[in-house]
């Protein structure tokens, strides 16, 4: 049986920040505030707008899924306090990354002291490093010496690029300065959008992976069981080997669309890929790249509608 890892969600008590001058705010029903429009941020039946651990575990042990790691997003918030207790109430089923607001100077600090407080990953959303009136780039100094720290403390960075290649030069640059800093890359490169292949084409080096998260969204026209995200998974297997891949839901934002188990099981079902493929793309990539231990094995609980 597959051993599950999710490698892309989050989790927050409350949203209540902006970006770029714009405000995302919760309200009920599982509405937020979202720069200057009303998005059902999380299924309507979390009338609070709590998208707590969990919350989560419980969908995790309905979809049979053993761990997830839990990014963040500056449309959230910074959720580090949150995060933390997060981890050290459920170490065996979480990595929970802490996030410096690297859109303001001064985060090298944020981070060291996540570091020492520690956090084993450090999330950059880095898709909004590009502002209207401004950009800070990966390579600035204060980014590299945070990327050294990182390297010399084993810590992993997740991060999300912007789409196409406009961040790639830069990611190029830092992976060679810091081959051993452990390198997950979200959203499967952007995958709908032109240049997905160059971001790809990162995890041609030892220490980058791609994850998934966010790609039920990206083919979100197509909607389940998604045939453009099996073809993307094969294009991208095909470039860096599918040893390099790995499953991510974006949950809980996705999952206003789908259920949970929808987003992976169209993978499962899919006679597109072995099964072989399949047990490397939704669970042993992850458990070898993210280090996780010994992992919970869950039984199938049956429908009342089976």
């Amino acid at each position: 049986m597959i051993k599950l890892i999710d490698a892309h969600a989050h989790l927050w008590l409350r949203q209540d920040t902006e970006v770029n001058g714009l405000k995302i705010k919760t309200l009920d029903g599982g509405k937020s505030l979202f720069m200057g429009e009303i998005r059902q941020m999380v299924p309507p039946f979390i009338t609070d707008g709590r998208n707590t651990a969990e919350i989560f575990l419980s969908n995790m042990d309905y979809a049979q899924v053993s761990a997830a790691v839990i990014t963040q997003e500056y449309i959230d918030g910074l959720q580090n306090e949150y995060l933390w207790e997060v981890q050290q109430k459920y170490p065996d089923r979480f990595l929970c990354c802490g996030m410096a607001d690297a859109r303001h100077a001064g985060f090298l600090q944020q981070a060291e002291a996540l570091i020492r407080q520690g956090f084993g990953a450090i999330k950059i959303p880095a898709e909004r490093l590009i502002m209207p009136d401004r950009r800070v780039r990966l390579t600035c100094d204060e980014m590299m010496q945070m990327f050294k720290i990182m390297e010399i403390n084993d810590t992993l960075l997740s991060i999300d690029l912007a789409a196409g290649t406009a961040q790639v030069p830069e990611m190029e640059e830092v992976i060679a300065e810091y081959p051993h800093l452990r390198i997950a890359i979200g959203h499967f490169a952007m995958v709908t959008r032109p240049g997905w292949h160059e971001q790809v084409q990162l995890a041609r080096h030892p220490n980058v992976m791609i994850e998934s998260g966010g790609i039920t969204w990206l083919f979100n026209d197509e909607f389940y069981p998604f045939p453009g995200a099996i073809w993307a998974i094969k294009e991208a297997a095909s470039i860096v080997g599918m040893e390099k891949l790995m499953w991510g839901s974006d949950y809980p934002r996705t999952i206003t669309a789908i259920t949970y188990r929808m987003s992976y099981d169209f993978i499962l079902k899919s006679n597109l890929l072995t099964d072989e493929e399949k047990a490397l793309f939704l669970g042993e990539n992850a458990r070898r790249f993210y280090r996780f231990g010994e992992l919970i094995e869950l039984p199938y609980i049956k429908n009342m509608s089976e």
